[in-house]
């Protein structure tokens, strides 16, 4: 059976762009008489407020694609993304990181630039070339530091990797991205490995997403051949931009579902809207 979600962030309510990969995993799952999921992504907690994320569930349920079961929270399962820090930890793939960003800039201007990646620029790797002795001493010093994945160390444990894109294989090629944070002080998980811990345990087989989140997906699918979890189908699909041809926002106040609900715009044309890209 195809298990589909949509997975928002509770940072700002729903606009045309949200509605475009609602629909996507919607339509789907129901094409295909399978479920469709709805998780609140709200692990920063800084940023997301239960306003938003109550307005989110009535803008779904009022557009007609309210989830199939109960909404997962990610913040209600902290557990189950530490055990799968602990299980990274003990497979020798995570090293701390004691760079604050500002050191981390003044690396990559000492050597240069730093490569970029399709999520920024890649970290240069300093710490993790720490022996075992100054991580310690840096830890028992109280300093601050981040979870890394280390990505070379990580693929000598899987070998190659790929995924299926819309019936093609990917190869997978985390290197690209560089050492990503897996966690921090301020946020005990990072999108990358809460999602992929998401998708296994809800049993999500095909996960619809916008194409800014492609380059994510190399990460992810290293994420699961570690952990022993099974790899979704993806998909993908093109983003809608506004007028200028700046993809949807919610940093650049885009039109929200609520707005456009209050003018007396239908459902079905909002709808509509988010499906041809108008």
């Amino acid at each position: 059976m195809i298990v589909t979600r949509f997975a928002p962030s509770p940072t700002g309510y729903l606009h045309l762009g949200h509605v475009r990969s609602a629909w996507e995993g919607w339509h789907l799952a129901r094409e295909a008489s399978g479920r469709f999921l709805v998780r609140i992504e709200d692990i920063d907690g800084t940023r997301c407020r239960r306003e938003f994320e109550t307005a989110i569930l009535a803008d779904l349920a009022w557009l007609g694609m309210a989830g199939d079961g109960p909404v997962r929270r990610q913040s209600d399962h902290l557990d189950d993304y530490a055990a799968a820090l602990e299980r990274l930890d003990g497979a020798g793939v995570l090293y701390p990181c004691f760079c604050t960003r500002r050191e981390i800039q003044a690396e990559i201007a000492r050597a240069g630039g730093a490569p970029q990646g399709d999520l920024g620029p890649v970290y240069p790797g300093t710490c993790r070339h720490l022996s075992p002795d100054e991580r310690a001493a840096k830890v028992a010093a109280g300093a601050d530091y981040a979870l890394r994945l280390d990505v070379s160390e990580a693929l000598g444990h899987t070998g190659a990797l790929e995924w299926e894109e819309r019936g093609h294989p990917v190869a997978a090629a985390p290197q690209a991205l560089g050492d990503v944070v897996l966690a921090r002080k301020d946020a005990p998980v990072s999108y990358h490995l809460a999602v992929t811990i998401d998708d296994a345990l809800q049993g999500v087989t095909l996960v619809t997403r916008g194409a800014d989140l492609f380059a994510a997906t190399h990460v992810h699918r290293l994420l699961q051949a570690l952990l022993g979890l099974p790899t979704p189908v993806y998909r993908h699909h093109k983003l809608l931009t506004d007028a200028s041809g700046r993809r949807l926002a919610k940093r650049d106040k885009a039109l929200t579902v609520g707005e456009m609900r209050a003018a007396g715009v239908s459902s079905e044309e909002i709808i509509r809207w988010a499906r041809s890209g108008a």
